[in-house]
């Protein structure tokens, strides 16, 4: 059997300190990157090229947005895996998300920080409280258990496609997740280490960005326990 093609897409907005650094460390086993650049203002585009990626440009911003600009740009893949571009995830850890899909034992696999080893001050108390409410509500109301929603993931492109991706920002990683559940998809979870991100973050690192990732999270995690179509 021919290996599978992996395709990787990273949002990314201003990041050109981290950028470089995120795309070298990428497998060898990986076939396509996808580079989104979100309207940035520096070098992000013009490096990601440079080191090999394929750049697409989506000016409106929001990390929802920027994901499904890149999944219009895929050529034929079998697995898509999504990777930030703030340096804060292993890259050279991937394999390790992929496999379960490669070998048929799952259909998303979603990188835990929670499960994994994090540099201290990595991941936020915003971000860790976040994480403990949205996980457990999933548990409570789809009856599938996670304990992150890390945005560095891996799924199957087929199933990919059944989930009918749509939110343009902060919910896009639980709209994934509870859609999988409701379809009864194959989910696990892998361990995966974080470390402190290049930069500060647009969401966490804010107040107004963490208050407003929060209630959008919550409101899509109910919308999709109410939601009958």
């Amino acid at each position: 059997m021919a290996a599978p093609k992996i395709s990787v897409i990273i949002p990314a907005f201003n990041e050109e300190r981290a950028i470089g650094r995120v795309i070298d460390e990428i497998p060898n086993t990986v076939s396509e990157v996808i580079v989104v650049d979100n309207g940035s203002t520096d070098a992000t585009a013009a490096i990601a090229q440079l080191r090999g990626a394929v750049v697409v440009h989506e000016p409106t911003r929001g990390y929802g947005q920027a994901c499904l600009r890149g999944l219009s740009a895929l050529s034929d893949t079998d697995i898509v895996v999504f990777l930030d571009g703030d340096y804060s995830d292993f890259p050279e850890e991937m394999p390790a998300l992929y496999e379960p899909i490669v070998s048929g034992a799952a259909d998303l696999v979603v990188g835990s920080r929670v499960l994994g080893q994090r540099e201290k001050g990595a991941l936020l108390p915003q971000a860790r409280f976040g994480n403990w409410l949205s996980t457990r509500l999933i548990r409570w109301l789809f009856g599938v258990s996670f304990t992150d929603l890390g945005p560095f993931r891996a799924i199957d492109h087929k199933a990919l496609k059944r989930l009918e991706m749509c939110d343009r920002d902060f919910g896009w990683t639980v709209e994934m997740q509870v859609k999988a559940a409701r379809l009864e998809m194959r989910c696990t979870e892998v361990p995966v280490r974080y470390r402190k991100r290049i930069g500060i973050s647009k969401i966490s690192g804010t107040l107004s960005g963490s208050v407003r990732a929060g209630h959008k999270i919550l409101w899509t995690i109910f919308k999709y326990r109410s939601y009958s179509g």
